[in-house]
């Protein structure tokens, strides 16, 4: 879709006049953490966001159509684009030059009046002038009007005015660079070159046409280019790329009303598990929102309509449910809107009640039009909602036995399980342990207070090989949903966990790493509201015992234990041991080094890390054999005491 077809370029001139001013600075060096969510690493990277969402906006508005971030080796960012330059004439209110104002003053920018950009992102929308507070240094080059323009800032105040320091320039565009404040950010200034990839090639798929690139220059030039014609649509391949779609290309539906501009991709693929992401102005709406609900309301009624209409849904045959007609389904919304209204813990939940209706009509519409003209495609997506209905249905029953049976036995809690004394949730933990024998050692070294074990036999079933049905035979996933207390599917309640702390603990080699992927990936497609609320961890076993004399050290990676043997002195020689498992420690060893609250390392699982998961698990044991092939050429040199 080319944005100007839909009214987001503005005509008007982009210059001084259109900078409103709404307050100052002052709070930001005070209290950063409420102006970018914190002042650790996800508060450092998103200094990068502010600065790449200005030039976003340009591109938005049809002025820019290359962006460029480059890591530099002092761990600085230069971030460029080739809109058209800040303006730089002076700001009639301020006395100032724009781009200082912009720079230097929070909230000043083109969004506010409606004059600059008709529709913006960034999710805070507090701009560059954050990013100037809370960096050492930040330098501004400006290209515009033949001229290049100047000017540098130290903690947000101006170290020299704005200059012209070269008048021969054939391009326009803006060039910032900034170090961020090692005062400000305490625990690291490192900025992850992976994180800062995967948002700029998320920007690349929402904005077709844009070119972006990251290079790295702290390692040898490494360097991406992300760039996709496609927009949304290569965004759904590229998550459906280690699945068998059932249909190609992906469905593409676009409109607009009443100024909303409303884009969805959609692809069916052979397996289980649903994959729905919304934007709004390119930012993510994790907690979705009245796009998303239109899009499940018109989705779900369409899919009925037309399965009664071709005759592909007989009389008996039970309705469709939202799940039923998403699974298996990987779909992208974005919309554009002037004037999003967010809700939520995060403030990542649309609001605005209209866009519902803008998105169901659209879609309906447009849908409609697709299966009509498409007959092949629309048997095959009914079919595989009418499978999902019978095994739907096939687990309700399923559950329905099993709780008949439970209502006639003492306990229903599972017999391998050894619970904590305390009933608190708040405070309960259950560590899922890999092995019988590292279970027994478990049970023996832990707090029965508030910590309870469930071992595990070897690895549990694939669930995105599998329906649901299926999965609810399985002992190992029943023994876990019996634990947990939640139940799954429509009688899922996050309010019923018995534990707000679920401890995945294996083995600290590829075995464990294995069994701790296909964990993830249960709770992503069963219980992703339990990752969401932050219930679920990973437990950091050691992987070296250190032994010198009387003076023990544990070691969790290679580059710890080179640490503690460059620490040690000459003599004695230090013992050193590599557990093979967790059942290798004793009981007082597994409670010390991974399940003592006072010196234990967790992992707490993110939504996204739970995906990353099930997409690994997707690629090694999928059927398409090529990605599995590049992932493991890719990785193969990343394997370190591989056990054969």
């Amino acid at each position: 879709m080319a944005l100007e077809e839909h009214d987001l370029r503005r005509e008007d001139t982009y210059d001084a006049s259109q900078i409103q001013v709404l307050e100052g600075l002052e709070a930001v060096r005070k209290r950063p953490g409420m102006y970018i969510g914190s002042t650790s690493s996800r508060g450092l990277h998103h200094l990068v966001w502010e600065i790449v969402d200005n030039s976003v906006d340009e591109a938005l508005a049809g002025y820019c159509d290359e962006i460029n971030v480059v890591i530099e080796e002092d761990h600085s960012i230069t971030v460029t684009d080739n809109g058209r330059g800040i303006p730089v004439g002076m700001h009639e209110k301020e006395g100032r030059p724009a781009v200082e104002v912009i720079l230097t003053v929070l909230h000043a920018g083109g969004k506010f009046g409606g004059g600059g950009y008709k529709v913006s992102g960034g999710l805070h929308g507090v701009g560059a002038s954050v990013v100037n507070a809370l960096s050492t240094t930040l330098e501004v080059y400006v290209h515009r009007e033949g001229n290049i323009h100047y000017q540098k800032f130290s903690r947000g105040v101006p170290v020299t005015d704005l200059q012209v320091i070269d008048n021969k320039t054939d391009r326009t565009g803006t060039i910032i660079h900034f170090v961020p404040d090692p005062e400000i950010f305490t625990d690291t200034i490192e900025y992850d070159y992976n994180i800062l990839a995967e948002r700029l090639q998320e920007l690349a798929f929402l904005n077709k046409g844009i070119r972006m690139s990251i290079e790295d220059k702290r390692d040898e030039g490494r360097k991406q280019e992300f760039h996709y014609e496609g927009g949304i649509q290569s965004y759904v391949e590229y998550l459906n790329r280690t699945k068998e779609p059932l249909h190609e290309p992906p469905i593409y539906v676009e409109g607009s009303r009443n100024g909303v501009i409303v884009e969805v991709a959609m692809q069916y693929n052979k397996g289980y598990d649903g994959q729905l992401y919304s934007f709004v102005n390119n930012i993510h709406t994790h907690e979705g929102g009245t796009h998303e609900s239109g899009f499940k309301s018109a989705l779900t009624k369409l899919m009925n309509e037309y399965g009664k209409k071709s005759g592909l849904l007989k009389e008996n045959d039970p309705h469709f449910s939202g799940d039923d007609v998403r699974e298996g389904l990987t779909a992208i919304i974005s919309i554009k809107h002037q004037n999003p209204q967010f809700e939520g813990q995060t403030k990542t939940k649309l609001g605005n009640s209209e866009v519902r209706s803008i998105t169901d009509s659209i879609l309906s519409e447009k849908l409609e039009t697709y299966l009509l003209e498409n007959p092949s495609i629309a048997k095959e997506i009914v079919n595989k909602s009418l499978t999902a209905t019978r095994a739907r249905l096939a687990a309700k029953k399923a559950r329905e036995l099993t709780r008949r049976k439970n209502a006639l036995e003492i306990s229903t809690l599972p017999g391998k399980l050894a619970d904590c004394t305390s009933k608190d949730p708040e405070i309960s933990e259950l560590f899922i342990v890999e092995g019988n024998s590292a279970g027994g050692s478990a049970k023996q070294g832990r707090d029965r207070h508030f910590q309870a074990i469930l071992p595990l036999r070897g690895k549990i079933l694939n669930v995105e090989k599998v329906q649901v049905d299926r999965a609810l035979h399985n002992a190992e996933i029943g023994t876990i949903i019996k634990a947990f207390g939640t139940g799954i599917g429509e009688e899922f309640n996050i309010e019923k966990a018995r534990y707000h702390k679920i401890v995945i603990m294996t083995d600290a080699d590829v075995d464990g790493a294995h069994i701790r992927t296909l964990m993830l990936t249960f709770f992503y497609r069963f219980m992703p509201e339990a990752i969401e609320k932050g219930y679920i961890y990973c437990a950091q076993p050691p992987l070296y015992k250190v032994q010198q004399g009387k003076n023990i050290q544990y070691a969790y990676n290679d580059t710890q234990l080179e640490r503690i043997k460059a620490s040690l002195p000459a003599s004695p020689k230090p013992n050193i041991q590599r557990y093979k498992g967790l059942g290798e420690m004793n009981p007082k060893q597994l409670w010390e080094t991974t399940m003592n609250p006072e010196t234990r390392t967790l992992l707490q699982v993110t939504i996204d890390d739970a995906r990353v998961a099930e997409e690994t698990v997707v690629m090694l044991m999928g059927e398409k054999v090529a990605p599995r092939r590049q992932f493991i050429e890719e990785n193969a040199l990343y394997v370190q005491n591989l056990d054969v």
